[in-house]
């Protein structure tokens, strides 16, 4: 067991969260990173005792452009501040892991910048993926190479350079030796080289005591990056998608079906790193279009297998909506003062504080076996079992109460952690009543380290359903003429090698190899399609057999 076994956290994008400009001046450091100070407190209260923040060290813009590895951004402070900021998280019992943009780099990089004076002399030349004097760049270097995701404000570092991985390595021990940091997030881990994670690991299991490795994975076989060779964790973006999903269509199926394919994929020894939203999807208050879900969304949340994650400012129920050009509406600031009472007047926060409390003093929800008990499309029972305790979880997505039969596994009695009300186990079952849009925990008797204080009634409004279904992918499809599809489908070109291949190239090759091993479900169209990142795309065509 380990610390991040019981990890309840809470993420923070630093830059937005605290107003920081959008683009740095390089001038003198300003201390916004001590503005998060009086949050700390606040995290603690609502049931989190682990954060991530990041991207944190110097950069051009939105933070992912690092331009210092060892140095705080100047738009959030100093190195100081970073150091007071996770001894005061240590001080209240609340573990830090950072963000690692060890993919790429910002052109304003040490490295990056020899390259650009002192070109085929450049000791760093080799630094960088395919750097060619010949070519040019949209920056007009007079000189290309590869970039990440299509920008050239991002180089992409040449993981396989010996002289790549040892400055890497150092950079973590770094952190660990300035900040005393716990973990780090490894941003784009998908698209990184096997061997330059296995040094990262190897780096990880040195600088101390059950430091936690975990991975941005969109898709793909989610094993291959959370082994005991590499990650410890990556994020489970298949749940993200389900959770929202299955209560905008009203169909618990598809949440069914991704924990058990997920659990087919890792086994009961990893756990991943959970969420409703962070700081590159939409915000799941936004996303839900009965806003009262937000209740069952997050019971389930806290309660399946993996480490669930609160992104910042979502305990509110404030919404964000992806635009085309910009992140900025999913990383807003927020001040301290407008939400220092939220706990007791907002329903978002009392629920996610009461859930919080609840995973942490409950074992069976951190290292319990899943078990699911009842199926239908509106409402979904599960049992998480460790030892002889018992936690069972109802959720019901209706605008109708709903009776359920359930097995159990304990004897004696149950009680809803939420509500307070008891369930008598009788002929090996309970029977319990669930609340239209909501949800309950039920306890079996010695399952938690302490009494749960029941919650008044939380009213999260209902928001109305919407009059006409959003049209589904192949709806849209089926309705172009038959010349527009057969055009389209003509300029699909599977025969040349994967790195040569377009963003829909790799999909129609991912779907072909999933169709050889048996059925394509909408829900597996649906996690390919959404899937537009090319690196992502290319480890996933080659992680089929």
């Amino acid at each position: 067991m380990a610390w991040y076994d019981e990890a309840v956290f809470y993420h923070i994008y630093p830059l937005g969260m605290t107003g920081a400009p959008k683009q740095n001046s390089y001038g003198e450091p300003v201390h916004r990173l001590n503005t998060l100070l009086p949050w700390i407190s606040h995290i603690k209260e609502i049931g989190c005792n682990a954060i991530y923040i990041g991207p944190l060290f110097e950069s051009v813009g939105h933070g992912y452009e690092t331009t210092d590895y060892k140095k705080l951004d100047s738009r959030l402070g100093t190195n100081k501040d970073l150091t007071d900021f996770v001894a005061e998280c240590h001080k209240q019992g609340i573990r830090v892991i950072l963000d690692g943009v060890f993919n790429h780099t910002g052109r304003d990089f040490f490295a990056f910048k020899d390259i650009k004076q002192n070109r085929e002399n450049s000791q760093y030349k080799d630094w960088y993926c395919n750097v060619n004097f010949w070519g040019n760049n949209s920056f007009n270097d007079g000189f290309s190479y590869e970039n990440w995701g299509g920008y050239d404000l991002l180089a992409k570092l040449n993981q396989h350079n010996p002289a790549v991985k040892d400055y890497i390595c150092d950079v973590i021990r770094f952190w660990v030796n300035e900040f005393d940091i716990d973990g780090i997030r490894l941003d784009a881990a998908d698209v990184m080289d096997f061997d330059y994670m296995k040094a990262l690991r190897q780096v990880a299991n040195e600088v101390k005591p059950d430091f936690w490795l975990m991975g941005e994975v969109i898709h793909g076989n989610y094993s291959r990056w959370a082994n005991d060779g590499t990650l410890h964790s990556v994020t489970n973006y298949m749940l993200h998608k389900a959770l929202y999903s299955a209560h905008n269509d009203h169909n618990y199926f598809e949440i069914a079906h991704t924990i058990k394919y997920v659990g087919d994929m890792v086994g009961d020894r990893l756990k991943l790193y959970t969420f409703a939203d962070n700081h590159d999807v939409e915000r799941i208050y936004t996303k839900l279009r009965n806003k009262a879900h937000f209740v069952p969304v997050h019971i389930m949340l806290y309660t399946l297998p993996g480490i669930p994650s609160i992104y910042y400012g979502s305990e509110f129920g404030i919404e964000g909506r992806k635009e085309r050009d910009s992140d900025d509406s999913l990383r807003p600031a927020l001040n301290y003062e407008d939400y220092k009472d939220a706990i007791k007047t907002n329903p978002c926060t009392k629920i996610i504080s009461a859930l919080g409390k609840i995973r942490q003093s409950t074992p069976a929800l951190c290292y319990g076996g899943y078990k699911e008990l009842l199926l239908q499309t509106t409402h979904f029972a599960y049992e998480r079992t460790l030892g002889k305790s018992s936690a069972i979880v109802t959720v019901n997505n209706s605008d109708g109460d709903v009776n359920m039969m359930l097995p159990c596994g304990c004897a004696g009695e149950y009680c809803g952690a939420l509500s307070g009300k008891k369930a008598t186990v009788a002929d090996g079952h309970i029977q319990v009543m669930v609340p239209a849009n909501s949800g309950e925990i039920w306890i079996s008797e010695g399952a938690a380290d302490e009494a749960f204080v029941p919650l008044q009634e939380i009213k999260i409004e209902k928001s109305p359903e919407p009059s006409t279904a959003v049209e589904k992918t192949e709806d849209i499809e089926a309705a172009k003429p038959q010349e527009e599809q057969k055009e389209e489908k003509a300029q699909i070109n599977l025969n040349k090698p994967y790195e040569e291949m377009s963003v829909e190239e790799l999909q129609e090759a991912i779907l072909e190899k999933m169709r050889k091993n048996g059925p394509v479900t909408e829900y597996m169209l649906g996690t390919v399609r959404e899937n537009t990142h090319h690196g992502s795309l290319l480890n996933w065509v080659r992680s089929f057999n």
